[in-house]
């Protein structure tokens, strides 16, 4: 006699970026195993990497996890976590009057939603007629970019090379031409021609892109201060 197999449900969701449907069921512990190791690692980049290659294993159609945004990788994610193993989640909160006392608080993880800001916009008009249309960086694309505690300069090269990749047409009057038909080098030289300003514009879509965000409202039990946390990306919301 063979071994029960145990069906598993499938739920419906629909990815924020595109509004796209998509399905999924909720991730096994084998699933589970290698996302814990990874986490237990402290490695980032091994978190999102089995964060990704549970995402591919657990939605039931095609769906090009490597070309989606970060933000959607993250809702995706939090929402099959929600199904597999609680909505309810508790999270130890620094307490940000002392910053060092923990409060542990309960949060729902249907309830967290990418928030969207109303004065982002991915066309970005640098003159009356010259303008550049942004995509979303990819976590690939973030992660290789990404400078963690890194110099001033780093910073900055870090900002220009994610702009580069993220650069998707470049419009002169009615003539728009894709940015991939265009030379890293000369990107990059069209980037440091900008004015600060113009500049400036392009950073606010960086700043302003959607974000998996959610607000919690503790009390210090030591100080009695009151505080409301904002719990922003995936690693917030890891127990």
């Amino acid at each position: 006699m063979s071994l029960p197999k145990i069906n598993t449900p499938e739920y419906r969701l629909n990815i924020p970026s595109t509004d796209e449907e998509i399905t999924y069921r909720p991730f096994l512990v084998k699933e589970e195993k290698l996302l814990l190791i990874a986490h237990e690692t402290g490695d980032e980049k091994a978190t999102f990497s089995a964060i990704k290659d549970l995402i591919k294993s657990c939605v039931t159609q095609e769906l090009a996890v490597d070309l989606l945004p970060m933000f959607d990788i993250e809702y995706i994610f939090l929402n099959i976590r929600a199904k597999s193993v609680g909505e309810i989640a508790k999270l130890n909160i620094i307490c940000p009057d002392d910053e060092k006392t923990k409060v542990i608080v309960e949060v729902d993880l249907t309830k967290i939603n990418v928030e969207m800001d109303e004065k982002h916009n991915p066309r970005i008009e640098l003159t009356d007629n010259i303008g550049i249309l942004m995509s979303y960086p990819s976590l690939d694309i973030v992660q290789e970019h990404a400078v963690e505690g890194g110099t001033g300069d780093q910073a900055t090269e870090s900002l220009f090379n994610m702009i580069v990749e993220c650069m998707y047409q470049i419009w002169e009057g009615e003539e728009v031409q894709d940015a991939s038909d265009f030379s890293r080098g000369e990107k990059m030289e069209f980037l440091e021609s900008l004015s600060h300003l113009q500049f400036e514009k392009i950073q606010n879509f960086f700043e302003t892109m959607p974000a998996l965000k959610h607000e919690v409202k503790i009390t210090n039990p030591k100080t009695k201060k009151k505080s409301t946390v904002t719990l922003q990306g995936i690693q917030s919301f890891f127990e």
